[in-house]
């Protein structure tokens, strides 16, 4: 059923004219494969480019994790150069023992010539800030360095409750790093410019707390990991709180598209969706991500270039092949429609152009001069066949009138009939009746149709005969719709579908049997059933083969067109149906 919908569609969508198939054939068979081939090179291109980019930056930032570790290990080896100091130890002890005894002017001194006389590189420096146990503090690096928002007393005395100093707690000893300047407001104007290296320091002979120790450093410290290019960019994310902290973006455009409230899957989907491709690459030392952003579209540009020219190609090549197809197809058409023409003229009876039109010395031109050989020839065998016809259609009609006389079989059935009646013979006579009925019935004055009330009393008068040969074995019931019986059938057609269901289902079974006909009327169209208990088929396809259903068939689909039909259904010792269905307003003329 898919197959032959399929086919009607083609079929109704396919173009009449010869030429313009052979265009569109022509442009079927270049433009898509070289479109399919563009489309194929340029994914492949652009998923190289994006695996060697991916591939390239993963290495590049690996790298530059590298970098940032042996400057990370530099501030770690600060915050242990600095607990390793006598001196600067000492004091934070005795500060720690003696609450009157606080971190002075020396301390500073002392700190800012630590780090001098071991020639630290002070370059990524912000500031460093050492607190003792009650958090009072000494601060070197900027001219304005000191303990930002826990300079004062009041503010200095919520260092302990602070998530940062609570982290550096936790990890006994050991240096944090943190994405922000922990001395400074979280919405300062200088958030993001620097950040903070924090370790708890303690006395190595008791392991007891002993102050605190913060380096700031610049976010400038990764620019040296990185090149500046105007649409990509160097990004390092702190994803180690459940949210996302930008500790450094190279490109201020890109810094806005990260939402400290988000995670970093959240983030990353963010700038996909702007159009970014990124690539990231976990740091050891701070567990931060090292991410390399670039714009899609700055990165594809040679691909997207490709593209063009494949479409501008397949443009040329399908205006190129539009044109051939025009110039190969009109060679070929033409001839056809002289050829054509030659027909229509020669069916219309006219034989002007049959012998005017010449051809070329071609296969369309041998078709052409065979076509005016057999139309001559046609021409002749034509008028043999008429004048054939007409003499045996004069034969056939005298052979009817003179083994059909009308009048001489009625006479004769009438003497048959009142012979019976004379001799008390009433089955001789009833049967007699039913016969001269149904003959005329029959012969209904030569008319083709007949209304269905006048061929349903035809079934009668033939059951009457058939259950007076049989002994009454055959029980006949009707039901058909009251506005069906005065509609002009084709006659014939019910009682041979009845004649049928007695010889092949009802004869052959032992006992009485049962046809049931029903008629019926649905959208226009008549549905007629003649239905028996039987001994039925196992096989519908041997009705084929039997001349009265064949014969109903064929003249149901002659008379009334393609969409009348008739379907039998059969099981073997359950009887047979036999339906037929047509339009009774819709016949063939002749």
């Amino acid at each position: 059923m898919r197959s032959f919908s399929l086919t009607s569609l083609l079929r109704q969508y396919r173009p009449r004219r010869l030429r313009t198939r052979i265009l569109l054939a022509v442009v079927l068979l270049s433009v898509p494969p070289l479109i399919i081939l563009g489309t194929i090179s340029v994914n492949i291109s652009k998923d190289t480019i994006v695996h060697n980019h991916l591939d390239n930056n993963e290495h590049n930032l690996k790298t530059a994790s590298e970098v940032a570790d042996l400057l990370f290990r530099n501030v770690i080896n600060m915050h242990r150069l600095i607990l390793a100091n006598d001196q600067l130890r000492e004091e934070l002890k005795a500060s720690a023992e003696d609450g009157g005894h606080m971190l002075d002017i020396r301390t500073a001194n002392r700190l800012q010539n630590l780090v001098v006389r071991n020639l630290i590189d002070t370059r990524h420096i912000d500031s460093i800030c050492l607190f003792d146990r009650g958090y009072h503090s000494v601060c070197y690096g900027s001219v304005d360095a000191n303990a930002g928002i826990y300079e004062d007393e009041s503010s200095r005395a919520m260092i302990g409750q602070t998530d940062w100093y609570k982290s550096t707690a936790a990890a006994n000893g050991k240096e944090v790093f943190f994405s922000y300047n922990v001395l400074q407001s979280i919405n300062s104007d200088t958030t993001g410019q620097s950040f903070s290296s924090v370790k708890l320091l303690r006395d190595p002979a008791n392991f007891r707390p002993i102050g605190l120790l913060v380096i700031n450093l610049k976010s400038t410290i990764f620019e040296q990991a990185m090149n500046d290019e105007e649409d990509s960019g160097f990004v390092v994310l702190d994803t180690g709180t459940g949210v996302t902290r930008s500790v450094y973006s190279q490109n201020p455009s890109i810094s806005d598209l990260i939402d400290r409230e988000d995670g970093e899957a959240r983030v990353l989907q963010n700038l996909h969706q702007h159009g970014y491709l990124t690539v990231g690459y976990r740091n050891s030392t701070t567990d931060w991500t090292f991410l390399h952003v670039v714009k899609a579209k700055v990165l594809l540009q040679d691909s997207n270039r490709i593209t063009t020219v494949t479409m501008l190609i397949a443009a040329i090549i399908a205006l190129v092949a539009i044109l051939l197809s025009l110039f190969v197809s009109g060679s070929i058409t033409r001839p056809l429609l002289q050829l054509k023409k030659m027909m229509v003229d020669w069916s219309k009876g006219s034989g002007a152009s049959v012998q005017v039109i010449s051809f070329e010395e071609d296969e369309v031109g041998a078709i052409g001069e065979t076509f005016r050989k057999i139309s001559s020839e046609n021409k002749q065998l034509s008028e043999r066949l008429i004048h054939s016809q007409l003499k045996e259609k004069e034969a056939e009609l005298r052979t009817l009138q003179a083994q059909i006389k009308p009048h001489f079989l009625y006479n004769t059935l009438d003497s048959i009939y009142w012979m019976a009646i004379l001799q008390n013979n009433k089955d001789i006579a009833k049967m007699t009746v039913a016969l001269s009925e149904s003959f005329k019935i029959s012969l209904n004055k030569g008319k083709e149709t007949i209304p269905v009330f006048r061929e349903l009393e035809h079934i009668e008068h033939y059951m009457t005969i058939q259950n007076l040969r049989y002994k009454s074995r055959f029980r006949y019931s009707v039901e058909v719709d009251e506005a069906l019986m005065g509609i002009e059938i084709l006659k014939l057609i019910l009682q041979p579908l009845v004649e049928n269901a007695i010889y092949h289902g009802l004869e052959p079974k032992i006992g009485e049997g049962t046809i049931r006909l029903t008629g019926r009327m649905e959208e226009s169209t008549a549905i007629f059933t003649v239905e028996d208990d039987g001994v039925g088929m196992e096989d519908v396809r041997a009705t084929e083969t039997g001349y009265g259903l064949v014969n109903v068939r064929e003249r149901i689909m002659l008379y009334y067109g393609d969409r009348s039909s008739l379907q039998v259904s059969s099981e073997p010792g359950k009887g047979t149906i036999v339906e037929i269905r047509f339009r009774p307003n819709e016949f063939r003329e002749g």
